[in-house]
């Protein structure tokens, strides 16, 4: 079995100097040290399998919670749907920001290939902020109990895509997949704009409709680079060159990304051009009548 993903200690203490943060939390701090990641990263390895528990148990408790309130009226919790989508606003905010430099550094240091291929945030801000990212994916299943709850239209895309990214996110946790560090800040820096979005269409804003077309165009972006980021590893590969992301994960999240790339562009067609072009049509046959 396929295994790149391991570390030993002079690896990881290598790691570390290759970018310096001028400033640190004291719980980022703590991801200095390799006796407070591995362990974490351990258990991980152990337990990533709890990732497709969660998973199924999310998805019997949103169809079983749609069967409930059926003939129960919807909740109004705007107050609550403001304060959660703010949380998950700011806490997206801060990974990118944190995140970013180092981002930086490596791709302007090392090049596209080498940002793919090389592990190495799996310590300091990066590393802190890489666990608390798939850590997030379980608190995101959330989302859906305020769809549930408000009787809104539960759409597949939604549950599909919640589902299997925390499954992915655990899995590639277990090997720490090089490739990780794209997906981590592609997703950070997109639901800083998604759930700022929800936060003042909560608060009741008239929003233009060009930023949820951006939005969602967003979305769809980052499941092309995600697409992009797979086959460079998969080629680097191929040529017999290092890349510590396992072929195992590169199948399954190019399958992921590929899905999700024909669900938000079958949404993005259906809620923009469909529904223009109807508007037209309909306008048309107005003026033919008047």
């Amino acid at each position: 079995m396929e295994n790149e993903g391991t570390f030993d200690r002079d690896k990881f203490h290598q790691f570390i100097n290759e970018y310096n943060y001028s400033f640190m939390f004291e719980f980022e701090r703590k991801y200095l040290s390799y006796d407070y990641v591995v362990p974490r990263r351990k258990w991980m390895t152990e337990n990533w399998y709890l990732s497709i528990v969660y998973s199924i148990v999310y998805i019997l408790l949103v169809f079983m919670g749609q069967k409930l309130m059926e003939k129960r009226e919807k909740f109004n919790l705007n107050r609550t749907l403001v304060a959660w989508n703010l949380v998950l606003a700011s806490f997206s905010f801060i990974g990118s920001i944190r995140f970013l430099p180092h981002f930086i550094f490596v791709l302007t240091h090392k090049g596209i290939e080498e940002s793919i291929c090389v592990q190495d945030f799996a310590q300091g801000v990066p590393g802190c902020w890489s666990w608390l990212f798939v850590l997030s994916k379980v608190a995101e299943l959330i989302d859906t109990l305020f769809i549930v709850l408000r009787k809104q239209k539960l759409i597949f895309l939604h549950w599909y895509h919640h589902a299997t990214v925390l499954i992915y996110c655990w899995f590639a946790t277990k090997d720490f997949s090089s490739s990780g560090r794209w997906f981590v800040l592609m997703n950070y820096i997109v639901h800083t704009f998604m759930y700022s979005y929800y936060v003042f269409r909560a608060l009741r804003f008239k929003i233009p409709k060009w930023i949820s077309i951006a939005i969602t165009s967003g979305q769809i972006s980052q499941m092309i680079v995600g697409l992009y980021v797979n086959a460079v590893a998969y080629t680097k590969k191929n040529r017999g060159e290092k890349c510590n992301v396992t072929y195992n994960n590169i199948y399954w999240s190019f399958f992921m990304y590929f899905t999700y790339f024909l669900l938000f562009f079958n949404f993005f067609m259906n809620a923009y051009l469909k529904k223009q072009s109807t508007l037209k049509t309909d306008k048309k046959v107005h003026i033919k009548k008047e």
